[in-house]
């Protein structure tokens, strides 16, 4: 299996390779990943209400892999279905090769929307607790290396209830990665943040993808998911609508996006022809183009009304479309 466009691919096999070419088998290993999560037909229900419902996706190995969509669509219970927290009603999970089911495996890392750690443990107890019980091995030098780059060595012998937010979420994310995981599960792992802890944690997770971790993570920050994911997949209502990489998806939209910079801002780009919606972005304005649009037309229209210094047609951000699929659900979870 492997994606196209967001489409998953299968190969019959007269694809294979032949017998005693090793050297082209790794080059084909190359050119088709393994998949490192296989969810299909996957449906979760609580009492009446259908969390997620007939989802199927794959997640190849290596890659950073973002799952995004508003609050309640069903991210989360999938999320923990793939770690055995929960297990689906209907369909069937394969992680790092193998059915789910039973206990988590000690070659996932978690970090779970709500957090939580042993309040009265020390940091640096509690870390090497967390990284030996799930390695089997001493992972001191390990942890020392993660506290001092997240700047937490000063907090080493402090009891957990007595950080911050902040410094709690650092060391949360350090009891994920110790010690490094085949597969690392992160939810929502930049709330909360300040911009420099957040960049230490995006730097982590490429140096870990680098390694050969593979990575999934929720957010509803979507210039994270755009810049960071190599994939994205988006839920809405416990249903699968977007699935592939960032380009793949745009090219679903097509150029229908205007940007613009003009004197007099959003107060002059109201009402021009062909022109459905408008986003006001401060110093820039971005205008969705109806079907049949000429941007042409609107461009010789603005300038009449003011001086314009910037005008590009281009393909929707991931915020912009995340809005036209989940609309007055996305802007509150944006605004929050």
């Amino acid at each position: 299996m492997h994606h196209v466009n967001g489409v998953f691919m299968g190969f019959p096999s007269q694809c294979m390779l032949p017998m005693g070419c090793p050297g082209r088998l790794r080059d084909f290993d190359n050119i088709l990943p393994m998949d490192a999560i296989e969810v299909r037909d996957v449906t979760k229900t609580f009492g009446n209400v259908t969390a997620v419902d007939e989802l199927t996706l794959a997640v190849p190995a290596g890659s950073v892999y973002g799952f995004i969509g508003p609050n309640g669509s069903g991210k989360t219970t999938t999320m923990r279905m793939i770690v055995n927290i929960f297990y689906p009603d209907r369909g069937t999970i394969r992680v790092l090769g193998e059915d789910a089911g039973g206990g988590r495996s000690k070659q996932i890392g978690y970090l779970p929307e709500e957090r939580g750690l042993y309040r009265r443990m020390e940091v640096r107890s509690l870390l090497e607790f967390h990284g030996e019980l799930r390695g089997g091995h001493n992972v001191t030098a390990e942890v020392n290396g993660w506290l001092e780059r997240f700047d937490l060595m000063h907090c080493a012998k402090r009891k957990v209830e007595t950080l911050s937010k902040g410094m709690s979420q650092k060391v949360q994310f350090i009891a994920a990665v110790v010690p490094e995981p085949k597969l690392l599960i992160l939810d929502e792992p930049f709330s909360g943040l300040d911009p420099v802890s957040a960049e230490r944690v995006r730097t982590a997770i490429l140096e870990l993808r680098k390694r050969g971790t593979t990575v999934i993570l929720s957010t509803h920050d979507m210039n994270t998911a755009e810049s960071l994911c190599d994939y994205i997949l988006m839920i809405y209502r416990g249903r699968k609508v977007l699935d592939g990489t960032l380009e793949s998806i745009q090219e679903q939209y097509g150029n229908d996006t205007i940007r613009v910079s003009a004197a007099g801002g959003s107060d002059v780009v109201g009402n021009l022809p062909g022109v459905e919606t408008i986003r006001d972005l401060g110093h820039v304005q971005e205008l969705r183009m109806a079907r049949g649009c000429d941007p042409q037309e609107v461009l010789r229209a603005l300038v009449t009304r003011t001086r314009v210094t910037n005008f590009s047609v281009t393909r929707p951000s991931l915020h912009d479309i995340f809005i036209r699929i989940a609309g007055n659900e996305a802007e509150e979870v944006q605004n929050a």
